[in-house]
């Protein structure tokens, strides 16, 4: 029992670190480069309309892109990672109510094994829009 008190504050401070910005691959980085050139950042959000014509993107484990539009993408950086995102695996996210919000429980799962393969949580959501002309 002592071994779980000591162990809670490491369990703790790992999770922590899903505040951290994510480190990519080269070929990771220039995927997200690509698909935000020419918008522009704007204040992170806590919640997003789930949009049944949105496409979500996995860049990474812990990035994410929920393309609402040609003129809106949403940034989304993980608490944690979801392993095999980066390889191809489905992210299934668990909601309450339309919207994707900040703390949504989800897993990433290999469809063809049937296996879960991670979980995570979802971050805040930046909004990256195009500039209006």
């Amino acid at each position: 029992m002592r071994k779980c008190i000591y162990l809670a504050p490491l369990i703790l401070a790992a999770c922590a670190g899903g505040n951290e910005p994510s480190r990519l691959t080269e070929r990771q980085a220039a995927r997200l480069e690509t698909a935000l050139q020419g918008k522009v950042a704007g204040e992170p959000v806590s919640c997003v309309n789930r949009n049944s014509a949105a496409s979500l993107t996995a860049i990474s484990d812990s990035v994410l892109l929920y393309r609402v539009s040609g003129r809106l993408i949403y940034r989304n950086d993980l608490i944690g990672a979801c392993t095999g995102l980066a390889r191809g695996d489905t992210l299934i996210v668990k909601t309450y109510g339309t919207q994707y919000c900040r703390g949504d429980m989800a897993r990433s799962a290999d469809l063809v094994t049937g296996s879960i393969t991670g979980g995570c949580a979802l971050g805040s959501f930046t909004p990256y829009r195009t500039p209006g002309r």
